[in-house]
């Protein structure tokens, strides 16, 4: 994206262009209003949300902006994903379509629930 490191998501969202800003800031909403109590930091130079656990990223590219989500969330809504270019734990969303806002709060669920399952799993192996 050739941008500056930003210090915070505010200011990644700032140094990107003008056209594409406002994606990412729909992108970051429906993050944030589906995971409310998700950490949101830079983490590889991108915006990241945690949630007892690695929740989601996501990363602007030339054409398009990527969304990272932990497996297996992609695979689990292989249909729903159909129109968009996905790879293991990669959603792309292409800079001149509308953004699926419905679809990606589906996604961050899903990857929320996910955490939560796998903290139950691991407090129950210690005895927790």
């Amino acid at each position: 994206m050739g941008m500056k490191k930003p210090k915070g998501v505010g200011a990644y969202i700032a140094a990107a262009p003008k056209k594409a800003q406002g994606k990412l800031r729909q992108l970051r909403a429906a993050i944030k209003e589906t995971a409310p109590d998700a950490v949101e930091r830079l983490s590889y130079g991108m915006p990241y949300y945690g949630y007892k656990g690695s929740l989601a990223y996501f990363r602007l590219a030339k054409t398009h902006v990527g969304l990272y989500i932990p497996p297996p969330v992609v695979e689990e809504h292989k249909k729903e994903l159909a129109g968009y270019e996905t790879a293991k734990a990669t959603i792309r969303f292409p800079l001149d379509k509308k953004l699926p806002v419905p679809l990606i709060k589906k996604l961050v669920k899903a990857g929320m629930k996910r955490n939560g399952a796998k903290n139950r799993i691991c407090r129950l192996r210690n005895g927790k």
